[in-house]
């Protein structure tokens, strides 16, 4: 059986800078904003000699590990860079946290970015049109699925719309999100469709950012600051492509499910639904948030729409998820959206995220998934 690195590694430092569609900042000036404000937390007083090594997450890096060190002026260290669909920064963030696990380094960095905005492109480049007759785009896959759902759990527009009003309250209470304004159902279901059933507010938005997190051993840890976060578990899975998987039933997305499975191994979590307290996950569209809960065995398949009627994924509610609005306020700068999620779930267990502070929190978990879906990474951190 698989090993862990449960209690092995801490989160000492976390920065991010404001997501959004950032024209007058480069890509090296959000680096730049994000790791220092993580070297400001961990309170490093001379970050290019106490940074052992860098790994970074992008999709669409420029000039690979060399833009990272200019922009970061560390030289003579090792530098990575992870690629790999939406689950890119959870990725990168397993590199660092394996790396200081293994004990050849003491003290790391990891930074999640991406910049499409000056791409030229209103959304990911990603081929969804490998088997012919399919939708070949991320909404016109995903709707799919919500047809599917609709038709054999009797939920709706309505109950999509739901998440995307909370999503967007959390965003609001958010310092750095790129989206903070209120909405209702009825702005939801009146907005222009893009892919039935979504509508506008249904789905992320593109935006540039980057977040970063400074990872220590975990007996070090108090040598940075007194409230350390530990990493708990970190895992990456891969599925059967669903399009050529004769067994995809459009109900649920196996990455998640086999990556929950082996983050719960590994953390020691019985019952997720009572045990974790907080938890970021991957609403690329409302739909991959609702299907989500279920994946994770949160709770009960085709109970979602119970759940989301009666608030248990709000910020008062049993289990507040997407605290500080998710993809929906923060757009998804690819490769910074599962570092992002870190740098939320470390303030919340530090009790820092202020108006969306979620009470008592022990336990917080992230989740991205990425590809048709094909890939899923999962963090789960806790205090000591």
């Amino acid at each position: 059986m698989s090993g862990s690195i449960k209690d092995k590694v801490a989160v000492v430092g976390v920065g991010a800078c404001k997501f959004g569609e950032n024209w007058t900042s480069s890509r090296e000036d959000m680096i730049v904003d994000a790791a220092y404000e993580a070297y400001a937390d961990a309170g490093l007083e001379n970050p290019q000699e106490q940074i052992e090594a860098v790994f970074c997450g992008a999709v669409y890096p420029r000039e690979g590990s060399a833009e990272i060190a200019e922009a970061l002026k560390i030289f003579g260290k090792p530098i990575s860079i992870v690629s790999d669909y939406c689950q890119t920064g959870t990725d990168a963030f397993r590199f660092g946290a394996l790396a200081v696990a293994s004990g050849m380094y003491d003290t790391v960095l990891v930074v999640g970015f991406d910049k499409p905005k000056d791409r030229g492109v209103s959304g990911p480049s990603v081929n969804f049109d490998r088997v012919r007759g399919l939708p070949a785009t991320p909404a016109g896959w995903f709707s799919l699925c919500a047809a599917r759902y609709f038709e054999t759990y009797g939920a709706g527009r309505e109950d999509l719309a739901r998440i995307a009003v909370k999503n967007h309250h959390n965003g609001t209470l958010a310092p750095k999100s790129m989206l903070k304004r209120e909405i209702t159902v009825d702005d939801v279901l009146k907005a222009r469709l893009i892919s039935w059933p979504f509508g506008l507010y249904d789905c992320a938005a593109q935006s540039d950012g980057a977040a970063a997190c400074i990872l220590s051993r975990a007996d070090l840890a108090r040598n940075y600051r007194d409230d350390p976060v530990l990493v708990k578990a970190v895992t990456i899975a891969v599925s059967e492509h669903p399009q050529r998987d004769p067994n995809f039933d459009f109900l649920g997305w196996k990455p998640t499910q086999y990556a929950a499975q082996d983050a719960y191994r590994q953390a020691g979590i019985a019952d997720p639904f009572k045990e974790i307290d907080v938890i970021q996950l991957h609403d690329c569209f409302t739909l991959t948030e609702l299907l989500t809960y279920e994946d994770l065995g949160l709770i009960e398949k085709g109970s979602a729409k119970e759940h989301i009627a009666s608030g248990t994924f709000e910020l008062d509610g049993e289990l507040p998820i997407n605290t500080d609005g998710g993809l929906k306020t923060f757009g998804h700068p690819t490769g910074a959206t599962g570092v992002r999620m870190i740098y939320e779930n470390t303030l919340q267990l530090q009790g820092r995220a202020e108006g969306r502070q979620v009470k008592n929190a022990s336990i917080a978990l992230s989740h991205n998934i990425g590809g048709p879906p094909t890939t899923c990474g999962i963090a789960i951190l806790g205090m000591p």
